[in-house]
């Protein structure tokens, strides 16, 4: 019986785990290296592999990657790159929308996606010299060292 109270206490924990770290957004497209961070953890990057919020996404110098969130937002990185996804709240029906991004390095073109339309104000994105205000476009960012 203790078995069994056990078997379904895991179960439970691994599903609301599972609840709690809806995905944002999913790697679209890969080629060479490039990695997903997610609390400390690395892994390497495939076609599928989930984005959350505060997931750190890394592309080597033969890397390319492509990533799609939730509301259609496409980015594209080039070699290189390092971008962190520092906010992402996205529930149109309730206005609640924020698209907050930060990157160290590299290259990235942004497709904006509902976010930006919606509510053009609540997308930003940090880079090393300046604040980005994404008003529902494409835009190609660019971070030298």
């Amino acid at each position: 019986m203790k078995r069994c109270l056990a078997v379904w206490i895991v179960f439970f924990l691994a599903l609301s785990s599972a609840w709690a770290a809806d995905p944002i957004g999913y790697v679209k497209t890969v080629s060479g290296s490039a990695e997903v961070i997610d609390s400390g953890k690395a892994v390497s990057a495939r076609v599928g592999t989930p984005i959350q919020m505060g997931s750190q996404l890394k592309t080597g110098h033969d890397g390319t990657l492509g990533v799609t969130f939730k509301d259609n937002t496409v980015m594209s990185f080039g070699p290189n790159t390092e971008v962190t996804v520092d906010e992402y709240l996205y529930e149109p029906g309730k206005d609640r929308l924020k698209f907050g991004t930060s990157m160290t390095k590299g290259s990235l073109q942004v497709i904006s996606g509902v976010i930006a339309k919606l509510k053009p104000q609540a997308v930003s994105m940090k880079t090393p010299a300046a604040v980005i205000g994404c008003r529902g476009t494409r835009f190609l960012v660019k971070v030298e060292p």
